[in-house]
């Protein structure tokens, strides 16, 4: 197939948005590629422009390091770090897939997932044709849902999933978000993620979301350490920026309505999975009690059909999914025009890091992205790569970015052989 008929088609996808409420087709999915996958594995990378290493500055913000709040902080022998209870050999991955034409994609999934695509997903993929995406996608899915319907098995997906979308848009010579409608915006409102408040304020961002240190089993000194944060994070803002906590699936339904009476002042935009991600009913309840501020999540939630469940009890104000972990591009397309109906924004999780910025800039209902800064104290060539790896630009909304411009994702990384 060559881009050309491709663009000749777009405009029949187009026509067809208009007629349906569902999906358009994707034009480049009517024709063959005449591509064949002849190989998938687990691979390790390296940077193609490494960033420089360094020590960060002593007191700066990480969330290994210091304490956040997390589901496990009723136990006291895992409170102080996440790094004490997280998992060592449970990783993330990235698989290669590859073709008989020579083009290879790249996928990032989730914690635990290689296993199920190079056990599972390699045998019933190998010599299919990769521009087949829904219907690969559909059989893995339908393939695994015995023994897994979230978590690690759509982490699996994920990766699966998004090497495929990598092979397209190469193959095509086109960013993904060409792929899926093009750009709805110039580039992407950006938020910063992290404690490391100065830094981020006098890098130019307006919006920051912070990590709670604390939740109910500090008590109420936990409670007040919690606003004094939020509190700081004002005072470096100043009236106008936008304040966004992440709770982490740490507070209860009363410490959440505390909580917000307790941070009124100062005027928090939202409140970040507040509660384990299967407490939808709980999630709707603090939705329609909690009127200071936004209840969002999605962030641990898997599927559309997970997001239907928090449609259903109303849970959320904002979506919040994550492509290495929801079940891929394909997944989050589906997961996003759910929210379109209903006027809900989606705002992935990790969202200019990991390759979700290509929805982001081909949908309306995404209104800004997520980016974590190089820690505080590295070489000034650590920030100037930063800015040019994620397309960093300035405007009157503070931070903006664009996704990679080259076919595929245009990953910053490489495969550096096999895992």
């Amino acid at each position: 197939m060559k881009r050309r008929s491709f663009l000749q088609n777009a405009g029949l996808a187009s026509a067809a948005a208009f007629s349906s409420i569902a999906l358009p087709p994707l034009a480049w999915a009517q024709e063959k590629s005449k591509l064949k996958i002849t190989g998938i594995r687990l691979v390790k990378t390296k940077e193609k422009k490494p960033m420089p290493k360094y020590t960060p500055a002593a007191n700066s913000w990480s969330t290994q390091n210091v304490e956040v709040a997390n589901p496990v902080s009723i136990y006291p022998e895992y409170k102080a770090t996440r790094s004490l209870f997280a998992a060592t050999d449970v990783n993330s991955f990235t698989v290669e897939v590859t073709t008989d034409k020579g083009i290879t994609g790249l996928g990032q999934g989730g914690p635990g997932g290689g296993p199920i695509v190079t056990g599972h997903f390699a045998k019933l993929m190998m010599g299919r044709d990769p521009f087949d995406i829904e219907r690969n996608w559909d059989i893995c899915m339908r393939a695994s849902m015995s023994y897994g319907r979230a978590g690690v098995v759509y982490n699996a997906l994920s990766g699966f999933d998004n090497a495929l979308w990598d092979i397209i848009g190469k193959a095509l010579e086109l960013p993904v978000y060409e792929l899926i409608g093009g750009e709805t915006k110039d580039r992407v409102p950006s938020y910063c993620t992290g404690n490391d408040i100065e830094q981020h304020v006098a890098f130019g961002y307006t919006k920051l979301k912070l990590a709670m240190p604390h939740g109910p089993a500090s008590g109420r000194e936990g409670m007040r350490e919690n606003v004094k944060l939020v509190e700081r994070a004002r005072k470096a803002l100043g009236p106008d920026g936008e304040i966004m906590l992440d709770c982490w699936m740490a507070w209860t339904e009363w410490y959440t309505i505390e909580m917000a009476k307790m941070l009124e002042p100062y005027r928090v935009y939202w409140m970040e999975e507040v509660l384990q991600p299967h407490d939808y009913e709980g999630f709707g309840r603090l939705n329609e009690s909690i009127k200071s501020t936004r209840i969002v999540t999605g962030e641990h939630e898997y599927g559309r059909y997970g997001f239907r469940q928090l449609l259903r009890t109303n849970g959320a104000q904002i979506w919040q999914p994550d492509i290495a972990w929801c079940g891929g591009l394909t997944e989050l397309r589906k997961i996003g025009a759910l929210a379109s109906a209903y006027d809900i924004p989606v705002i992935p999780h990790g969202g200019g890091l990991n390759g979700a910025s290509h929805w982001s800039i081909a949908n309306i209902n995404a209104p800004w992205c997520e980016l974590f800064m190089p820690p505080p104290g590295g070489p000034k060539q650590a920030y100037e790569m930063f800015e040019e790896r994620y397309g960093i630009t300035r405007g009157p909304e503070g931070i903006y970015m664009h996704p990679p411009r080259e076919p595929g994702w245009g990953w910053y990384f490489e495969s550096d052989g096999p895992v």
